[in-house]
């Protein structure tokens, strides 16, 4: 009887543990993804102390007098090199965003209340700040070069956030006498690294658990589809690799992401070939129309994204150049579109890595998540 009991026991307590899906290691990418489970109901089961494994422009350091965070812009050929430091002694639950990305290291969190003041977004995908923005809970400050200065102050913000790649407005800011915290998230070429930077966030409002809940849901699902791609190559499964090309004309060139950017990085792990990988650029970049088209001509599938009123379809591509038609991708209908008018790519995408690497895993190997539906790039018709 005794023993019945035990086996009894130790079945409960195995299932009860495997419930959680702790760590994905024993179903598979597809059904990670698909789980339900709201990670920041569980927070309070992670630790409080933050720890920086991928992000290069964040540091962090536990001293007797506060937490020592230190910040640099990783992108390898930033001009400005300088990094900036300060002290967290205590919590704050008031800060001023000026992109959209930083209002989503917010969002993922669960903690978008604590954003007093935004700049003005074209496109604005949140719908507590939506809502907050209505209530006058969160007030709209202006555009760099047009700060609404005392707009700024009525809100009372502990940090102001700022981008390395906006000019113009930010002295005004510092004129204010209030704290100004560079963002450099979305600098860093490594997908977990840029998400990373939502760790930050938890430090400046005290919610380290809840930073750390986020992140933890973010990698195990990055790295467990990682391995089921670089699977496929291992046991034969896929020995072809596809290939990709990226961007299209704009104005005087081809825009592509460089060779060594986050996205470039996101086509490697989902297990295809970038034709411009040799391209040194950790950003995006313009080339001459006919260099790309020549490299990227036979790609197996074409990356591209824009803002677009209805739906973008090949035909809507063709009309912009008709050489476009030409292109293998085109023809074989594996031309990937995001739509920014339609998706919160800006706000979320850099904090949610792993649903950009599974919107393109299900176009490159769609026999891995056979029940994803994609939220950024999906497939034209």
């Amino acid at each position: 009887m005794k023993k019945i009991l035990y086996l009894c026991i130790t079945t409960l307590l195995a299932t009860s543990c495997g419930s959680r899906q702790s760590n994905g290691s024993d179903i598979s990418a597809d059904e990670f993804f698909q789980s339900a489970d709201s990670v920041l109901a569980h927070s309070d089961e992670y630790s409080d102390t933050i720890e920086i494994r991928y992000a290069k422009g964040l540091k962090v350091d536990y001293q007797a007098d506060g937490i020592h965070v230190e910040i640099s812009n990783p992108d390898p050929k930033a001009k400005m090199k300088k990094s900036e430091e300060f002290i967290i002694k205590q919590p704050s639950k008031r800060f001023i965003c000026t992109t959209a990305l930083q209002l989503g290291n917010f969002e993922v969190l669960g903690l978008e209340d604590m954003i007093v003041g935004m700049n003005s977004l074209k496109n604005l995908f949140s719908p507590k700040m939506k809502t907050q923005m209505q209530d006058g809970s969160t007030v709209k400050i202006g555009k760099e070069g047009n700060f609404d200065l005392e707009a700024v102050i009525a809100s009372q913000p502990d940090y102001i956030f700022v981008s390395a790649s906006k000019h113009g407005g930010f002295e005004a800011l510092k004129e204010c006498g209030i704290p100004i915290i560079p963002h450099h998230g979305y600098k860093e070429t490594n997908p977990l690294g840029q998400a990373e930077w939502i760790k930050l966030i938890g430090l400046l409002t005290g919610e380290p658990r809840r930073a750390n809940a986020v992140f933890d849901d973010i990698e195990k699902k990055y790295l467990k589809l990682k391995s089921e791609v670089e699977s496929l190559y291992a046991d034969g499964r896929s020995e072809k690799m596809p290939t990709v090309v990226s961007g299209r004309q704009l104005r005087d060139g081809w825009y592509i992401v460089g060779g060594k950017s986050y996205m470039a990085q996101i086509f490697k792990d989902a297990g295809a070939k970038y034709i411009m990988d040799d391209n040194e650029e950790s950003g995006g970049t313009t080339l001459d129309f006919e260099a790309v088209y020549a490299k990227g001509i036979h790609a197996d599938f074409w990356q591209t994204d824009g803002t677009f009123d209805g739906e973008f379809t090949l035909q809507t591509l063709a009309e912009e150049d008709e050489r476009y038609a030409t292109m293998d991708a085109f023809k074989k209908k594996q031309v990937l579109f995001c739509n920014l008018s339609h998706t919160p790519y800006r706000e979320l995408a850099g904090v949610q890595p792993h649903l950009l690497l599974a919107d393109f895993v299900k176009a490159f190997h769609p026999e891995l998540l056979p029940n994803y539906n994609p939220k950024y790039y999906k497939l034209c018709k």
